[in-house]
């Protein structure tokens, strides 16, 4: 790889996965705040090694690859200061909260909802990086659109479901 491809911005590569690294964190821990503190870490530790991104075949890899081993080990501390009281007690706590199945289907309806009113090259940005997990230079290759513009239109869109959702959470609408 040539010296430019390998620079990596902290805002434009790194802050973009939050989503996926919380994605990531709260599938492992069923829990938000748990999740949202598991980012902050990875974004610190990957923060201090910043002398280190040029080395990285994959900061996204390295990103996924910290938050997925800070989950572990918070669900591992978790689950060893956890007393097993009894087998009902333990298959209870694994069972779904049905409000809760109820909140994450609203959600994710809400998501898809707000997806489908992007743009249609957002969109099809969106899909290609974040349902598939397509890289910037594939994207831009089936688009025919530079990477840096890939890059923009994926934040924009990005932005756009962020707002829309929580407009939504904040106003019912």
């Amino acid at each position: 790889m040539n010296e430019e491809m390998k620079q990596i911005s902290f805002r434009d590569d790194i802050l973009p996965l939050k989503d996926k690294l919380f994605r990531v964190a709260l599938r492992i821990t069923f829990d938000r705040a748990e999740a949202e503190d598991i980012v902050q870490e990875t974004l610190i530790k990957v923060w201090n090694k910043r002398q280190e991104w040029s080395q990285l075949e994959s900061v996204e890899a390295y990103c996924l690859t910290l938050t997925k081993n800070l989950a572990i080990d918070m669900r591992e501390r978790k689950d060893s200061q956890t007393v097993e009281l009894t087998a009902d007690h333990d298959r209870l706590q694994n069972e779904p909260n049905p409000h809760e199945v109820l909140e994450q289907k609203e959600r994710l309806r809400i998501v898809h909802q707000l997806i489908e009113q992007l743009p249609e090259k957002q969109r099809q940005i969106m899909q290609l990086r974040d349902l598939e997990e397509k890289s910037y230079q594939d994207i831009a290759l089936a688009l025919d659109i530079s990477e840096e513009q890939v890059k923009i239109n994926l934040f924009r869109a990005r932005q756009k479901v962020k707002q829309g959702y929580l407009k939504t959470q904040m106003y019912g609408l």
